[in-house]
């Protein structure tokens, strides 16, 4: 009996991170994309965005903290970059 508990737990626990992990990872693709577009006001919102959701994974555990430290830094140095270009 516990093992068929188990199992619809994980599968819940998985379609959540799924789509935690998908719409995560639109939203630093269109950051991503932004940041090479030139403009930093939208470049600006855009990380932000990301940033709120890479923090809101990692929270929940569907990030590890460190993976999320990284990508934060490489974006924030992207757009650091191209404001003072």
């Amino acid at each position: 009996m516990p093992a068929e508990k188990t199992a619809r737990n994980a599968e819940r626990k998985r379609l959540r991170n799924r789509s935690v992990r998908s719409a995560t990872r639109t939203t630093i693709g269109k950051a991503a994309d932004a940041l090479k577009g030139g403009k930093p006001e939208e470049a600006e919102a855009s990380v932000a965005q990301a940033i709120r959701a890479l923090d809101s994974a990692a929270s929940k555990g569907i990030f590890h903290p460190n993976n999320v430290a990284r990508k934060k830094s490489r974006m924030m140095s992207k757009l650091n970059a191209l404001k003072n270009a």
